[in-house]
């Protein structure tokens, strides 16, 4: 097994509070330039998406109460 299935393995028995503070631990890890390629290229993807169809985008208020609802 790899180092990162045997870490993920371990990461994932812990509590979700423990998860969390893991999580956190190692994103703040993480330069302060780091940029995760395939991210950007989702990102700049749905940038000319937006471009190219405006009626797909929604507005700051809206994407926050799609996730409230779905708290809910």
């Amino acid at each position: 097994m790899s180092v990162i299935a045997e870490a993920e393995k371990l990461a994932l028995s812990l509590s979700v509070n423990e998860r969390a503070k893991l999580a956190d631990s190692l994103l703040m890890s993480l330069p302060a330039d780091f940029i995760d390629e395939d991210e950007l290229e989702e990102a700049l993807r749905r940038d000319r998406e937006m471009d190219e169809d405006p009626t797909k985008t929604i507005s700051h208020e809206e994407f926050f109460e799609f996730f409230e609802a779905r708290r809910k």
